[in-house]
């Protein structure tokens, strides 16, 4: 039975829907309204608020947490400034991912983690022999997530951050309406966002200061239908859709690499020893096999096939996460394993695990595509992504 996250009471009223889905053992909406198009729009042409509390996190602090982390993922962190957020993942002894996060250094000696899954069993068990503390925080640390191109001049009005000196993926201390919190510059949506985290008992506090405040620029609360549509744009994989936690599953061929999925940049190789090094190292020499790449479908050839049955094309306006297969020079090439019709880009994309071979840009490929039940193939190629990319994510 899922539990209500600490945002449940003003959340539960505007849920005129009664979408609710499962998110990490919370109540999560899917959409609030009729449908979850007006959230969609809300986090492209104003901003949208979205509880992230369902995200497994952790405190890691004293002396050895930044040699931990660096033992644990495969990045390093010795570096790292305080204030600064780090996207990376974790693997097995065999290069093989578990899953991925973000890493934000609050001190010198104290990190803060978050994860798709549990993680604490996995980290306090690699831990042993090192100076350091692991807290899981998942029920104490509320966390709203606010993204899109007026959410800075949200924060502006209701915290007392300097939102204009917080770079991308920087992090700080603030207050909003008294609530101590941090606020990070991060997101799930590839546009202008930030996400804030506070003490579970000033969540409503917190969540009544942000709706106040972005009244004056369109702030709307969205779902789980509305970010995954705008994840999808931005290029960005899911845990359990677009690849698989390498201990749950059960063959080889669901487990993937760092360099199979697009995270090649996450992977620094010499920072030091780490959990799969060797496996990662060797890949690296010989090319992964499989590229996760963008895929989009070509609109002529849908509206035809559809043509073809007396029909109009009929695309869901929701993301699907659907696995479907592409082909190429009549074999099996790879699959879809996210997609989306995207409404601002007017282009049927996706995200796709390939073979390696077909994976540069401008390969063309063949979508499995179904109508009235028949299987039907459309032509698709390989394109760049991030499919929406934004300067104003990155830039003051």
């Amino acid at each position: 039975m899922p539990t209500e996250s600490p945002f449940h009471g003003r959340i539960a009223p505007l849920c005129t829907s009664y979408a609710w889905k499962q998110w990490g053992g919370y109540y999560a909406v899917s959409h609030y309204g009729e449908t979850h198009l007006a959230e969609y729009w809300a986090f492209r042409e104003a901003c949208a608020l979205t509880d992230i509390t369902p995200l497994f996190k952790y405190e890691v602090k004293g002396a050895d947490a930044a040699r931990l982390l660096s033992r644990l993922t495969v990045r390093g962190f010795a570096k790292m400034p305080v204030g600064r957020v780090a996207y990376t993942c974790w693997c097995d002894a065999n290069g093989k991912v578990i899953d991925d996060g973000t890493v934000s250094r609050l001190d010198e000696d104290r990190f803060f983690v978050t994860a798709a899954e549990p993680t604490l069993a996995w980290m306090s068990r690699l831990s042993r022999g090192f100076d350091v503390e692991i807290v899981d925080v998942s029920e104490r640390i509320a966390a709203l997530s606010l993204q899109g191109p007026t959410s800075r001049d949200v924060l502006k009005q209701c915290s007392d951050a300097d939102m204009d000196a917080l770079k991308y993926f920087d992090t700080t201390q603030a207050k909003l309406d008294g609530v101590e919190l941090q606020i990070s510059r991060t997101g799930y949506t590839g546009d202008l966002g930030y996400e804030l985290w506070c003490d579970a008992a000033d969540a409503i506090k917190l969540w009544d200061a942000l709706r106040s405040a972005g009244r004056a620029y369109g702030l709307e609360p969205a779902g789980i239908e509305a970010l995954d549509m705008v994840r999808i744009e931005a290029g960005l994989i899911m845990l359990g859709v677009d690849y698989h936690s390498a201990p749950h599953v059960t063959i080889d061929a669901r487990r993937s690499t760092p360099y199979e999925i697009g995270l090649d940049r996450c992977v620094q190789l010499d920072h030091g020893a780490f959990m799969g090094q060797d496996a990662l190292r060797a890949e690296a020499a010989r090319g992964a096999s499989w590229k996760m790449v963008g895929v989009e479908a070509d609109w002529l050839g849908l509206e035809q096939l559809y043509a073809s049955y007396d029909l109009p094309p009929g695309l869901s306006p929701a993301a699907s996460r659907a696995t479907l297969p592409l082909y190429a020079d009549g074999e099996f090439a790879g699959q879809v394993t996210s997609s989306v019709w995207s409404p601002l880009l007017k282009r049927h994309l996706s995200l796709a695990s390939v073979k390696a071979k077909y994976a540069q840009l401008g390969s063309v490929l063949q979508l499995e595509h179904t109508v009235l039940y028949e299987r039907r193939k459309v032509t698709a190629t390989v394109v760049e992504k991030p499919f929406f990319d934004p300067e104003r994510k990155r830039t003051p």
